[in-house]
This record gives C-alpha cells, sequence and structure tokens, in this order.
C-alpha cells in the first residue's frame, strides 16, 4: 500500500492572494520524491470553525500522514493548535517538553541579541500549549515547536507557515517518517518537451506508451495554444528497485521519441 499524505495549509494570506503557497508546492515535492503520494492539498482561513472541519474531513478519509502548515506562533491569528485539539475533541495542556523547547530558544537568541529579553510572555507560552497526547517537534531555526499527533492509523504533523522553519522541521524530523512508510519506494521523474505535434493528436501516442510500461504515467502539459503549441511531457514511476524503475521510464521515452518522431514531431529534454 502507498504511502498518502494530505497537506492542510492554513492562513487568510494565502486565499486573498498576498502569499504564494509555496509551502504546499515545495511539500509536494518534497513528499513525492519520498515515494509517498499527495492525495489532496487544502487551503483554509484563519477560522477555528475551518480548521476543525477540514482536519476532520482529512481524519474520515484516513490518510497515513496529515501535514498542516500555519498558525503556531504567538499572535491571535494562530489558532492551528486549538482548532486541531477540537477536531480531535482532546484539551489544550501546557507541555513541559515543548515549554523547555521555548525556554531554551528565547534564551538563546536573547543572548544572540535577536531579541530583547527572554521572558516567557502570555503570548510566548501560548507557542506550548499542545492537544493532549501531542509531542513538540524541535524547530531548528525558529521559536515555534512543530507539532505530532497520532490519530487512530494517522499520523497528524503540524509545522510552522514560515518556510524556512517548515523545511528545517521536515527535512530534521519528519523525512524518514514518510521513508519509512513508502516502505523503500523510490520515486523517478523525467521531462520531455515536444514540438510539431498538438496535444489531441499526442493523446493517441501517451495511451499507447502507458499501455505498453504500465508502471509509467505519462502528464502533458500545453504552453501557448494551437497551432503553434509547446508540449511538456512528464514521466513518473515509484519502484522498490531506483535502477530498474529508471531503465523502465527510459524506455518508456524513447517509444514515446519514436512515435513523435514518426508524426513529424521534435522532441528535447527539460
Amino acid at each position: 500500500m502507498v504511502c498518502q499524505v494530505e497537506l492542510i495549509c492554513i492562513g487568510n494570506e494565502l486565499l486573498i492572494g498576498k502569499t504564494l503557497n509555496t509551502n504546499a508546492h515545495w511539500l509536494s515535492k518534497r513528499i513525492t520524491s519520498l515515494g509517498c503520494i499527495v492525495r489532496r492539498t487544502t487551503v483554509v482561513r484563519d477560522e477555528i470553525s475551518e480548521i476543525v472541519a477540514s482536519t476532520r474531513e482529512a481524519i474520515a478519509r484516513k490518510p497515513d500522514f496529515i501535514i498542516i502548515t500555519g498558525g503556531l506562533g504567538p499572535t491571535f491569528d494562530d489558532m492551528t493548535l486549538e482548532g486541531v485539539a477540537k477536531a480531535l475533541s482532546r484539551k489544550l495542556e501546557m507541555n513541559d517538553e515543548a515549554l523547555e523547547m521555548l525556554r531554551e530558544r528565547y534564551a538563546e537568541f536573547t543572548k544572540m541579541g535577536r531579541i530583547k529579553d527572554s521572558n516567557l510572555t502570555e503570548y510566548r507560552l501560548k507557542m506550548a500549549r499542545l492537544p493532549q497526547g501531542a509531542r513538540p517537534i524541535h524547530n531548528p531555526v525558529g521559536t515555534a515547536p512543530g507539532v505530532t499527533i497520532h490519530e487512530n492509523s494517522t499520523t497528524i504533523l503540524v509545522l510552522p507557515g514560515v518556510p524556512q522553519e517548515m523545511e528545517a522541521i521536515f527535512e530534521a524530523s519528519i523525512i524518514h517518517l514518510l521513508r519509512d512508510k513508502s516502505d523503500g519506494l523510490f520515486y523517478v521523474e523525467r521531462s520531455l518537451q515536444v514540438l510539431g505535434v498538438v496535444e489531441s493528436s499526442l493523446a493517441a501516442l501517451i495511451d499507447r506508451v502507458m499501455l505498453e510500461y504500465p508502471a509509467i504515467y505519462i502528464k502533458s502539459h500545453p504552453i501557448g495554444s494551437e497551432p503553434e503549441v509547446h508540449i511538456e511531457l512528464h514521466l513518473t514511476t515509484s519502484s522498490r528497485n531506483k535502477e530498474g524503475a529508471e531503465e523502465e521510464i527510459s524506455k518508456a521515452m524513447e517509444k514515446i521519441q519514436v512515435l513523435i518522431s514518426q508524426k513529424g514531431g521534435r522532441t528535447g529534454f527539460v
């Protein structure tokens, strides 16, 4: 069974177009490279009811992992943990391990001159209140810890919305969880540029190659419009045998290049 992941990105700034959702893009590529599948990405506002609903809906689909980004800071609109706690019918409580992480981080930042004092104010303490049964994850870059929660067969991972912090926590503490769950799958991808063949004609060639190489998935991405269309073909596959996957995808790519040439088209590598 392929490891399945859902993403929930929280923040009004994502929905009003102020901030590009680079977290979803980065996570999707990284998760896919680890042999897992991103089944769905949901973006919701900084509202408790939206966070509760999206979390419960994702849990009902029983993915292996739900990764939630955003809303872990000290301000009034950072309400992700409260929403997740309500979705799981758990209370928020002060977590001693998270509290120690905050204490050490603020002391370090004060010593470095990045902040004026290390006092754990009410707003800072907010970041150490986690849902019952949750465990904090060390943040190598910022202050707010990440959070991991187990709900039946699903592991919920809550990460900061700041890209540098999210990526650092993922690389340091999350990657091994997904790699273990993917059971040693390797993800291989190749891209090919196609000129001189419109997408409607290319569709039959794609079907033919995918029938001959059923482990290969080919997706076409038109750039421009007919008749001067430029198409990018993206070939992907996953296998526990990396060399075998690379050989299979190379054969599929050679096959479709021959077919495109026979149609009078031209190809080149992206």
